[in-house]
């Protein structure tokens, strides 16, 4: 399957990310080779190895670099950690955590044990799911995050425990925010900017009629 089948198949949304100076530099810092050993910033280990996976999926390597190939992971995580409110932090590990926990309900065993099929099956349920079932995972997600449902004592470190249909609206959740940071940060690293997409360092020309060929070939433009 091609870049463009894979991104086409698995559907995607522009995202929310606040683009910065300091973004840039995070997205511009994790450009380095993909196979060193990694410890999350922010996510614990285990979920730094989910998040992984998840993106193989979502952005695999085919005939251009995918997800992983250009440290995507390493790029949401030290986000989270540097640029993130303090409530999406809150809001992202609980997502984290209620994803772990929907794979371990739907394939009987711990995320960090699944096979790259077990994951292809998980986010296929989830990001193809019908515009019904979405529709009451955004209804029911915003009722698990909701600020007036929270226990005020309870240790902000401590990994909460949800139940089935909570873990599912929540892992929906979790997915369509990784999936949208994920193809942010993969068109805009230096390596699919520069060497997939259309990369002009001087843009601007305005060119009314031309022939695709002279633009592009048909490929979308760098950022």
């Amino acid at each position: 399957m091609n870049r463009r089948q894979a991104l086409r198949n698995i559907g995607f949304g522009a995202g929310i990310i606040v683009i910065g100076p300091t973004t840039l530099s995070l997205l511009q810092s994790c450009k380095n080779d993909p196979e060193y050993d990694w410890n999350p910033e922010f996510l614990s280990a285990a979920h730094g190895l989910v998040l992984k996976n998840i993106l193989d999926v979502i952005i695999p390597t085919t005939d251009t670099p995918g997800a992983n190939d250009v440290n995507v992971a390493q790029f949401i995580d030290a986000y989270m950690n540097k640029v993130a409110s303090p409530e999406q932090q809150s809001e992202f590990k609980n997502s984290a955590t209620a994803f772990s926990q929907a794979f371990e309900n739907n394939m009987e065993k711990k995320a960090e044990s699944g096979e790259p099929a077990d994951f292809e099956k998980i986010v296929e349920k989830f990001l193809r799911a019908t515009p019904a079932e979405k529709e009451e995972f955004v209804k029911r997600s915003g009722e698990t995050q909701d600020p007036m449902d929270k226990d005020p004592t309870a240790d902000p470190g401590e990994e909460k425990m949800f139940s089935g249909e909570e873990a599912d609206a929540l892992a929906f959740a979790y997915l369509k925010n990784v999936r949208d940071m994920g193809i942010w940060a993969w068109k805009t690293s230096e390596e699919i900017g520069e060497n997939v997409l259309w990369y002009d360092p001087v843009p601007g020309e305005y060119i009314a009629c031309a022939p695709t060929e002279e633009l592009g070939n048909g490929k979308a433009m760098s950022l």
